[in-house]
């Protein structure tokens, strides 16, 4: 930027949101977090009944502890996401350093430059001194312009799952069905009868699917008559399994996923090798055709489609942001990850410099899981050191 910003707009008041505000804090910006959410983290409360692979204290940072002083959770327990946002995010937002700088329920749609559009003023320096335009919706769902001289992006993947069909994208008939999809982790017991005795075909192997096959597991042996096809995309799945796992609670969760699909539950059958072809009815429940070289058909009630996310770039499409056409994270951090070969466990990940974060449009920066275009908990402290990195290239 050719001068240091007076106004820092931040979007996302989860883990990394927050952190980055305190730092803005403690340079004595001015600045906004907007957080589409009635509370901060709306997103880990979605899935606040799930615990966390890592301990408290792989969560708090330094910042944070420091702003929060003895209340700031310490020691080896494995918070949930509701005590995750409960006794940290929330004690932060309630602050000093962060009092008044939090808009709830208020959602950045979208974020130009004042008076250009994309493919203007191209490598110059004109737009460095152009103001960011913010459209914002409020709770009351009246929208208007906000400006800043910096905008950070750290909403994250969570909110924006991929489609059940093969690819990513829609299935044909996937969207008649909308009503029945779930695509975040469900509290069985709090809608049991939406679950209970139900067919419920399962998709995605990940963490998610994996947490979700194993309460699902759990819930039908109190939920009679509960059935769970999961069909699972890789032919010879590996759960993720990392080798020496320094944390128990992964490795137990690929382990249990394992002891499934060699059949440990009577109520849960593992189907690799499988992707969602189509939907259409069959009376009153849902006919799921599954690809395996021939198409299998299965009936069912509810689809719990968990294959992951990507972040939404719909919010800066008139800014030049070059983003990496894997993960859609700044490119420049791209390149570096794959040239140092650290494509495998993100306990291994660390920051690598303020300008692999640098993008063609001065001033804005994606922080955190987006930034990696993964949605993982272990990234909260590298997303700790890029906040730092990205004050270093706004401040010089």
């Amino acid at each position: 930027m050719t001068r240091p910003p007076t106004r820092v707009a931040i979007i996302g008041a989860g883990p990394i949101g927050l952190e980055t505000a305190l730092a803005a804090a403690a340079r004595n910006l001015d600045f906004t977090v907007y957080e589409a959410g009635a509370a901060p983290g709306g997103y880990v409360r979605r899935w606040g009944h799930v615990h966390l692979f890592t301990p408290w204290e792989m969560n708090v940072s330094e910042r944070a502890r420091a702003a929060l002083g003895e209340q700031a959770p310490a020691g080896g327990g494995l918070p949930t996401g509701e005590e995750l946002a409960e006794r940290l995010l929330d004690p932060l937002a309630a602050g000093p350093a962060l009092a008044g700088r939090l808009r709830l329920g208020t959602r950045v749609r979208a974020v130009g430059r004042e008076g250009l559009l994309k493919h203007e003023a191209i490598g110059s320096g004109e737009r460095a001194g152009r103001p960011f335009r913010l459209l914002v919706s409020g709770p009351d769902g009246n929208e208007s312009i906000e400006h800043a001289d910096a905008v950070i992006d750290c909403s994250g993947t969570y909110g924006h799952p991929n489609r059940l069909g093969d690819g990513g994208i829609d299935a044909p008939g996937e969207r008649a069905f909308e009503d029945r999809i779930e695509r975040f982790l469900p509290q069985l017991e709090e809608r049991h009868e939406e679950w209970a005795g139900r067919t419920v075909l399962l998709t995605g192997s990940g963490h998610s699917a994996q947490t979700a096959a194993l309460a699902l597991a759990r819930f039908a042996r109190q939920a009679p008559g509960t059935r769970v096809i999961w069909a699972v995309r890789h032919p010879r799945p590996d759960w993720g399994t990392v080798e020496d796992d320094p944390l128990p609670q992964r490795a137990s969760l690929s382990h249990a996923a394992e002891e499934l699909r060699r059949g440990a539950s009577p109520a849960v059958e593992v189907r690799p090798g499988r992707v969602t072809e189509a939907l259409q009815p069959s009376g009153e429940r849902i006919a799921v055709s599954l690809r395996n070289g021939g198409v299998e058909r299965v009936d069912v009630d509810r689809i719990l489609a968990l294959n992951g996310g990507v972040g939404d770039h719909s919010i800066y499409r008139q800014l030049q942001v070059h983003e990496c056409y894997a993960t859609c994270g700044p490119m420049k951090l791209a390149a570096t990850l794959l040239a140092a070969g650290l494509g495998g466990d993100c306990l291994a990940q660390t920051s690598h410099g303020p300008q692999t974060l640098l993008n063609p449009e001065p001033g804005f920066f994606i922080l955190g899981a987006k930034s990696y275009g993964r949605n993982s908990q272990f990234l909260m402290s590298i997303g700790w050191r890029q906040v730092d990195d990205v004050f270093a290239s706004l401040l010089g």
